[in-house]
């Protein structure tokens, strides 16, 4: 794990940790000086935790413990996260409200990029590139992105399927194999129905891959490859409809993979798709 990360991290999991794990995220997250010059037993007594329920949150943060986890946060000064959109105000005009936007925006992007995990590319993309079928899962705001996703995949060797209507889509995840792969966007990881086609793609036994901003949810647990997307909410916009362009760009970061790996393929599939697409130009 980069040391960097830590806040992010904590962030990623901390909507499902328990009442005490979330105790000693605060801790750390507002007074990461003090974790850092004390004991686990100093800080434990202080926030009224046992020593080993500490010393198993840094190991799911993936320290091999409290010493390992002090060194790593020594690096860095992990601080509260404060959107930026905390700083708009009605006095501000139209110009700083949108640079203030894309600011919060080109965060949400940065942090995503921190937390990117190159095992897990590595398999997505492997999944990806040897699979019969690729199906494309989402519901609600998440269908968008699923069809995004489906819409720029139409331009690579790979065959691909997407519809929004959920109950199709349960039908299609019916339909997958061992030889198939899915992806599967969801910002929380639990509405009941992305849960669902998880579950029936699993049966199946195809590859699953997992977009959420949320590590220890409920879709998380379905995961064969697991992208991370991070965003802050805001006081008009919810850390879902923020999460959208980290998303695409995760989305991005594997459709500019596949071209890549399938090679002439890909150019051949691409060449196909913008000669017929021409056919609609002026």
């Amino acid at each position: 794990m980069k040391t960097q990360d830590i806040n992010l991290k904590i962030k990623s999991i901390y909507r499902d940790l328990s009442s005490k794990e979330k105790t000693i995220a605060d801790f750390i997250l507002l007074h990461p000086e003090k974790v850092m010059h004390g004991t686990i037993s100093n800080i434990s007594d202080t926030i009224q935790v046992a020593d080993a329920t500490f010393f198993r949150f840094c190991k799911r943060l993936g320290y091999n413990g409290f010493q390992d986890f002090k060194i790593a946060l020594a690096s860095e000064k992990v601080t509260s996260s404060l959107s930026i959109h905390e700083n708009i105000s009605k006095e501000d005009n139209e110009l700083l409200m949108a640079q203030k936007v894309f600011d919060s925006n080109i965060k949400s992007l940065n942090d995503t990029k921190k937390l990117l995990d190159e095992q897990d590319l590595i398999k997505a993309v492997q999944f990806l590139t040897t699979a019969k079928t690729v199906g494309f899962f989402g519901v609600g705001g998440s269908s968008i992105i699923a069809m995004d996703a489906y819409h720029k995949f139409l331009r690579t060797p790979l065959n691909s399927m997407y519809t929004q209507d959920t109950h199709i889509q349960m039908m299609q995840a019916s339909r997958l194999t061992e030889n198939d792969c899915a992806i599967i966007i969801s910002h929380s990881g639990i509405t009941k129905d992305t849960i669902q086609l998880a579950e029936i793609i699993k049966e199946k036994k195809a590859k699953a891959i997992i977009i959420t901003s949320y590590s220890l949810s409920p879709l998380a647990k379905f995961a064969d490859a697991l992208l991370l997307s991070t965003a802050e909410e805001t006081d008009y916009r919810s850390e879902a409809l923020t999460s959208r362009i980290t998303q695409l760009s995760l989305i991005d970061t594997l459709f500019v993979s596949v071209m890549f790996k399938t090679g002439d393929f890909a150019a051949h599939s691409l060449e196909e798709v913008r000669k017929v697409i021409s056919q609609t130009k002026l």
